[in-house]
């Protein structure tokens, strides 16, 4: 259909910045698309036991808590992190640093307790929930550990990126860079920090030593819609082979940015439906997912597309709009998280066999958004 190529798309895009915010409109009370989850069976775990290896973490964005998943059963423990967690990293040493509204939390997620929370340098106004709070979004750590990187929301203004001494516990250095820092990523040296800015098309580039920065700007469709626009980046992947970062757009393009030159480049997609979190197999393939059409009748329902490095894609139908996906060691499962930035989350987790391409909705937590396996 090609939808984002007409002359239309233009005005329906002018005509919505009347009225939004920002992309992906205004945040929206939950309205989970059909019957929700039966209750898990899964026991919870005694709290002096150990954390089994093999649990799923996920960052509980319509609650103040971390949940620990078992992939089989269902939800088995929750950390309560602070208000409205968005996203999380978890190091080798077994700690979770997860961005909430009111600071980074850290948890053990071996012995499952919070050892800190540590307040945001920059002033973000008063603590909420929703998709335009203020506080932390994207989050990761350096290949040593010995840094993470947060993206922080300023309301109504450009964000920055705090940079935290992961043994101190301190924020150590603070970056201006794009609005809504939808997403961190870091490269595989630890020499660069990537930053996606949602609401200003771009990807700041911040070298890991001096601390300088370099905006690309990533607008496969243009930037014309401005705040109203449907068609920004959301998520990035950094590509193991060449350190390009991949970043998907409504199902229809992929753009590969080279963060040396500031080049993009375009390629085919075929999902046909807004596209948010994404994750890298261990083989190269690409999990991207679907939300669904952003207006009914302007695009395909929500899926999880399998892109292989060849540029082939596979697409696994949802059921209901999905945030964010992490895939398993051994990369023959994904989970994709059913919290959603926007209206139609729900409070559970789809797990998805690559192999077979069959899913099932896993209940999990609150609202989650990000997620790891541990």
């Amino acid at each position: 259909m090609n939808r984002r190529a007409r002359g239309t798309r233009t005005v329906l895009v002018a005509l919505a910045a009347a009225t939004l915010l920002a992309a992906c409109a205004q945040d929206a009370a939950p309205s989970a698309p059909g019957a929700a989850p039966a209750p898990s069976a899964a026991s919870p775990l005694p709290a002096t036991a150990p954390t089994p290896q093999g649990l799923l973490l996920t960052a509980d964005f319509g609650g103040d808590t971390v949940t620990f998943v078992d992939p089989e059963r269902g939800a088995v423990a929750s950390v309560a992190v602070g208000r409205a967690p968005y996203a999380l990293a978890v190091g080798a040493d077994g700690r979770a640093w997860v961005a909430t509204a009111e600071g980074v939390a850290v948890v053990d997620t071996r012995t499952r307790v919070r050892v800190a929370r540590i307040p945001y340098r920059t002033a973000t106004g008063p603590v909420a929930d929703g998709e335009y709070r203020g506080g932390g979004m994207g989050i990761a750590l350096s290949p040593d550990g010995a840094r993470a990187y947060v993206g922080v929301n300023v309301p109504g203004t450009t964000g920055v990126l705090e940079v935290l001494d992961t043994a101190s516990r301190e924020v150590t250095a603070v970056v201006p860079v794009g609005r809504r820092p939808f997403d961190v990523d870091v490269s595989r040296d630890g020499a660069e920090v990537y930053v996606t800015g949602h609401d200003s098309f771009d990807v700041t580039v911040v070298a890991a030593g001096p601390l300088s920065t370099r905006r690309i700007e990533v607008a496969p469709y243009g930037t014309e819609g401005g705040l109203g626009s449907w068609l920004k980046p959301h998520y990035a992947a950094v590509r193991p082979s060449d350190g390009k970062l991949l970043l998907p757009f409504e199902g229809e393009r992929l753009a590969v940015v080279d963060p040396r030159t500031g080049r993009t480049a375009v390629e085919p997609m075929t999902a046909d439906t807004h596209q948010h979190g994404v994750a890298l197999t261990s083989d190269g393939r690409l999990l991207v997912v679907g939300t669904g059409a952003v207006r009914p009748g302007d695009g395909r329902g929500p899926s999880l597309t399998v892109r292989s490095p060849d540029g082939t894609e596979r697409l696994v139908p949802l059921e209901g709009p999905h945030e964010d996906v992490a895939v398993s060691r051994d990369g023959r499962t994904a989970y994709v998280t059913g919290g959603y930035t926007r209206d139609g989350h729900w409070n559970g987790i789809t797990v998805v066999d690559l192999d077979t391409g069959t899913a099932r909705r896993l209940p999990a937590g609150t609202r989650p958004l990000g997620i790891a396996v541990l």
